[in-house]
Order: structure tokens, then C-alpha cells, then sequence
């Protein structure tokens, strides 16, 4: 099978600044990331990192090397992390099979050579969102359940950003070379991440939103913390975020999002903070 694959380009704050709305959807905006039985996959020279969607409705789905990479096989230098945002589905890695329930994660280490996906129910199917970066050597898979998360509360319902962190493929749940991947839900009434806001220069990060009502939307924030920008998402849509941009949003209702990380350290908490009454 023929993955449906699109390359991103690295973008300075000098050019990003200078961009139209529909350019900087063009440039950062994912928006349609999972079609019926088919692998769709975003390769951005952002520390080389993969964002993708897989879809089993009908049949299982094989995840195969793409040209961009010029190997043997998709994993041979890298890992992956998979989330389950939908039912019931699995997850073959090289013959063992993996059960991710709604909201269950799975990491798989480099050198594996054979990932297949499958839903339990086509009329019910598993909805995969998968990221993946380049990794310097071999750590073993390991599902992550919503009882094996680290979670972290911040925020308070006075400043509208109250929001339960859950921690899936971090160097302190699981072995890992340079992703990570989490899940951030926002409280009733809350409606804004990852505010106060920050820049990471040494890592770059995707934002996957779910959850989001289909009459509802996001507006994602971006760009310098002097020169910001916003591009308004839907359910399902993900926004790649460069190494010197902020990285917020606030949405019409309450929502969730998947961020997934990629760069020089494992440090979380490795951020340079932005004074709020400071953006631009």
C-alpha cells in the first residue's frame, strides 16, 4: 500500500511573520490526518519528525517505509509512539500483539520491522494517531495504559486554565531516545493551554486537538512571544510547532490535545517561560 505522505519545510520567524492566514495553514496546519483505510503521513524538517493518522476500517493496515526515509523498513533508524484516540483496535509489532483501548498508548523501539494496525469493529473502528522521530538505538515496545501515565494538575478555574496532564511516553514511564508524547485534558470552564505560554529552542512539538464539539473550534496561538499569530482548528486537526515558536491555544468549549516532542534533551521541564502581560 501507498502511503499518502507530504513533506514540511523548516519556516524562520523572519518569513512566518510576514505570512497570510492561509499560508500559515499551509505551512503548519495538518488537517486531514485520517481517511478510511489508509495511512496519511506528515514528514517535517523540524527535527525530522513524523506525524501521521492511521484509519483500519475494513482491513489491517501495514505501516511501510516512505522515500523520504531511504530505508529498509519504517522503524530501521527510528521509534514511534501510537495513542488510540478511537475504539478498540491492535497493534502487531513484528508478531505480538498489542490491545489499545480509547485513549491507550504504545511505544515501539527501533529495529522493529513489521507494525500492522487493526480495528476490533469496522463499524466502531480504532482511530491511530502516530508520531515518530529518528532514534540512535533500540528500546524495547511497551504499551502505556491510562493506569501506567504520569499525571500532573495545573492551573485553576480562575485563570480559565485548569487542565490534567497525562505524561504516555516520557523518559520517566518508559525507555526512550528523544520522543515524547502526552495528553493534555482542559476542565469544564477552562478553555486555555499551555498559558502562561513558552518556547523550548531545543525541541520542536506537534499539537493534535480532540475531543473538540463539531460545532466548536480552537484558536492555536504561534509564533515569537513578540510576534504571535493564531490559526483556527478543528477535531482531529494537528499544527506543527517550530523550536522558537509559543505554542498555546484557547478554544470555544473545552477540549484535549496530544503533544508530542522531539529535539536535544528528555527535560519537560526544560522551558523558557513567557510573561503573559509581555506577548505581542
Amino acid at each position: 500500500m501507498k502511503h499518502n505522505i507530504e513533506t514540511r519545510y523548516a519556516a524562520s520567524p523572519r518569513e512566518v511573520k510576514q505570512m497570510d492566514t492561509q499560508q500559515l495553514r499551509e505551512e503548519f496546519l495538518i488537517e486531514d490526518l485520517f481517511t478510511e483505510d489508509q495511512v496519511k503521513l506528515v514528514y517535517s524538517h523540524y527535527d525530522r519528525y513524523i506525524t501521521g493518522g492511521v484509519l483500519p476500517v475494513n482491513k489491517a493496515i501495514i505501516l511501510e517505509t516512505i522515500d523520504q526515509l531511504k530505508s529498509s523498513y519504517f522503524l530501521e533508524r527510528r521509534e514511534l509512539g501510537v495513542i488510540n484516540v478511537g475504539e478498540a483496535g491492535t497493534v502487531s509489532v513484528d508478531g505480538k500483539v498489542y490491545e489499545l483501548g480509547h485513549k491507550e498508548a504504545l511505544y515501539v523501539g527501533r529495529g522493529n520491522k513489521e507494525i500492522i494496525f487493526s480495528s476490533n469493529s469496522s463499524s466502531n473502528p480504532a482511530i491511530f494517531y502516530i508520531n515518530s522521530t529518528p532514534a540512535h538505538k533500540e528500546y524495547p515496545t511497551k504499551k502505556i495504559g491510562l493506569d501506567d501515565v504520569e499525571v500532573v494538575e495545573l492551573g485553576t478555574a480562575e485563570t480559565c486554565n485548569a487542565r490534567t496532564i497525562r505524561k504516555y511516553i516520557v523518559n520517566s514511564v518508559v525507555d526512550v531516545c528523544q520522543l515524547q508524547m502526552g495528553m493534555t485534558t482542559l476542565k469544564s470552564g477552562s478553555v486555555w493551554n499551555t498559558m502562561p505560554a513558552h518556547v523550548h529552542d531545543r525541541r520542536m512539538e506537534v499539537y493534535f486537538y480532540l475531543d473538540v464539539p463539531q460545532d466548536q473550534a480552537v484558536s492555536h496561538f504561534m509564533g515569537e512571544p513578540t510576534e504571535t499569530r493564531h490559526v483556527w482548528m478543528a477535531n482531529h486537526q494537528a499544527i506543527i510547532s517550530p523550536p522558537w515558536s509559543i505554542h498555546s491555544g484557547a478554544g470555544t468549549s473545552s477540549y484535549t490535545f496530544i503533544w508530542g516532542m522531539a529535539g536535544e534533551n528528555l527535560d519537560y521541564g526544560d522551558m523558557d517561560m513567557c510573561a503573559i502581560n509581555e506577548l505581542r
